[in-house]
């Protein structure tokens, strides 16, 4: 059963070294998803999912000890998922970020990694995630995943005026824990405002389901033209 979750972004630029002299500016959503990994820390969960989107050639389950790495954006840090054999396939972007967060918060517990399909569909996404939190008694989840990125002028998707909208409704539904107004994203749109976060948030919804969680949203803001939210069930 579902007893803890905890929303973050997962942009590279999350790191420091990745982001160098830009990182204060997500100073703040780092301190937040420190924030929301000591309530996952202390739901004491018997397994951890760290769930975020992937390409189609990541997508899957990952092993407690796979491995990643940030080389791609220039600096040379490797990140391990909690300790284990792994496998050769590295993490995706989104779960390497998730990696390093629980590195940094000094995570021991046992903890696995799924890469989800952005395209996947809100039907499938909710059986997946039904199917996590039935894995162990205590089950937590981790959820990687970005709002829109069609925030402003200079965002990597450009300016659409229906992003903040969307990206308003999802921060309520993760505020809240509230897993039908999550289920009710509409998937098409999340696609053409380029929301990653989509398909990971409704695999917890999935999870979510009659377990009585309550949300508090730590983290809202939308810089560099992408939405970042950081939210804790519990």
């Amino acid at each position: 059963m579902l007893v803890a979750a905890a929303v973050c972004p997962c942009p590279p630029l999350l790191v420091p070294d990745v982001a160098a002299g830009a990182a204060p500016e997500l100073d703040a959503a780092r301190t937040a998803c420190c924030d929301a990994l000591g309530v996952l820390g202390a739901a004491r969960p018997d397994l951890l999912v760290v769930i975020g989107p992937a390409e189609q050639h990541s997508r899957g389950s990952y092993a407690a000890g796979a491995t990643g790495s940030f080389h791609g954006f220039g600096v040379d840090i490797d990140v391990t998922l909690g300790t284990g054999e792994g496998q050769e396939r590295p993490l995706p972007p989104s779960l390497a970020v998730g990696a390093w967060l629980l590195t940094r918060a000094q995570w021991n517990s046992p903890v696995e990694g799924l890469g989800v399909g952005e395209p996947l569909a809100p039907e499938r996404c909710l059986a997946a995630g039904r199917e996590l939190g039935a894995r162990a008694e205590r089950v937590a989840l981790l959820v990687m995943g970005d709002g829109s990125a069609c925030r402003t002028l200079k965002a990597p998707g450009y300016l659409d005026e229906r992003a903040a909208d969307f990206d308003a409704q999802a921060a309520r539904a993760l505020g809240a824990a509230d897993v039908e107004a999550l289920n009710a994203l509409d998937e098409s749109l999340a696609y053409e405002l380029k929301a990653a976060g989509r398909a990971p948030w409704q695999v917890l919804a999935g999870a979510a389901e009659g377990a009585g969680l309550a949300g508090q949203l730590l983290y809202e803001d939308a810089p560099y033209g992408v939405g970042y939210f950081v939210a804790a069930w519990s």
